[in-house]
């Protein structure tokens, strides 16, 4: 089962309203988007060419390789366009420098993917093997599982002492980059206590939706959109004022973000999202589809959701059922109405934001994809 909805929701009428306030802009927005990310696939490939491995040894070289392949195979560039955005936002101008400062983003991210997807046992990134299960066919045998989930937290723990190198040597004026660097260190805060807040929903008995709504907010609505938003802006001299705005249209756009991802994890096509439908119910992964069905189901349904739900055995009959108890309970139409409201909370802030149009366009086009997209 796919959702994909035929209604325009609130938060896309919203956008083409935007748009249509923006006038020619949008197209511009567009065109600069897809070079933008064009030019950072090219920072990071030279960075990489420039971090070679430093041993003589073929066996290490080949897990530089599988590196570089993950790192440059694939990804929307979601935070460095966002970081871009909030640069020119604030009176940026393009340059090498905000290029530099968003591939330090994107180095950051994939560090933190290859340890999530360690964390969640998942076989599949983007369609193609994981980091670890890479690393673990060098070596068939018994020993692979460990010996993949060791190496690849070595190289992710690199990727992210990159992401710092990077973002130092990106050429920004002293003063700015230490004001990006102070929310540089509170994203990566956040984002792991944002990350051990979601392993902790797992063992907790009956997380709630309160409990499921923060993990969102500090796991993704602040390292996905507002801070990378803010660094840019920093990065450029923006005063508090815009940095603020930068908050208020971020946080409800990266929760939104991250609902929809959940949706995506238990309706979405494999065939789209490049990961496998059963992977977030094998991992018992709480979100709040699930917290507010456990809370609103009736005690049969409840006894499915607990037997089935963070069970590796279960097969695509179970998760049947168990996407049914989610439909029946509410639980899917309450998180589409969550994303809707904070789709219109985003949308408008951003349209009294104190921006140019080419900005207020990008940001609006970056938002539409992020909350209504199928993969």
């Amino acid at each position: 089962m796919t959702v994909e909805s035929d209604q325009v929701s609130i938060g896309q009428a919203a956008g083409s309203a935007l748009a249509e306030a923006v006038g020619g802009a949008e197209e511009t927005a567009g065109e600069t988007a897809r070079r933008m990310r064009t030019l950072v696939d090219e920072r990071l490939a030279r960075f990489l060419d420039d971090h070679a491995a430093p041993v003589a040894d073929p066996e290490v070289t080949t897990a530089y390789r599988l590196l570089r392949g993950f790192i440059l195979g694939g990804g929307k560039r979601v935070r460095p366009l966002l970081c871009y955005w909030g640069w020119r936002g604030a009176g940026g101008a393009d340059c090498e420098q905000i290029v530099s400062a968003g591939a330090a983003l994107e180095l950051c991210h994939a560090g933190l993917l290859i340890h999530d997807d360690i964390m969640d046992s998942s076989d599949l990134r983007r369609g193609r093997p994981t980091m670890h299960r890479s690393l673990a066919g060098l070596h068939p045998g018994l020993a692979a599982r460990s010996f993949g989930q060791a190496a690849a937290i070595l190289l992710g723990t690199l990727t992210l002492a990159w992401s710092d190198e990077l973002l130092s040597g990106s050429g920004v004026e002293p003063s700015r980059l230490k004001r990006a660097r102070t929310l540089f260190d509170r994203l990566r805060t956040e984002v792991i206590a944002g990350q051990y807040l979601d392993i902790l929903a797992q063992v907790r008995d009956l997380p709630t939706v309160e409990q499921a709504l923060t993990v969102v907010r500090y796991k993704t609505a602040k390292y996905t959109v507002e801070r990378p938003l803010q660094i840019g802006g920093a990065l450029a001299g923006a005063d508090p004022s815009l940095l603020d705005v930068y908050s208020r249209f971020g946080i409800p756009l990266g929760e939104a973000f991250q609902l929809r991802d959940d949706v995506l994890g238990m309706f979405g096509d494999p065939a789209r999202t490049g990961k496998p439908v059963l992977d977030d119910l094998r991992e018992g992964k709480h979100t709040i589809l699930i917290a507010h069905a456990l809370q609103h189901g009736s005690p049969a349904e409840v006894a499915h959701l607990r037997t089935w739900h963070g069970n590796p055995e279960l097969t695509e009959e179970q998760a049947a059922g168990v996407r049914q108890i989610v439909i029946d309970t509410g639980a899917l139409a309450h998180v589409e109405l969550m994303i809707d409201d904070r789709a219109r909370e985003a949308f408008q802030v951003l349209r009294s934001a104190p921006i140019g149009p080419e900005a207020s366009a990008g940001l609006a086009m970056l938002a539409d994809g992020l909350i209504h997209r199928t993969r």
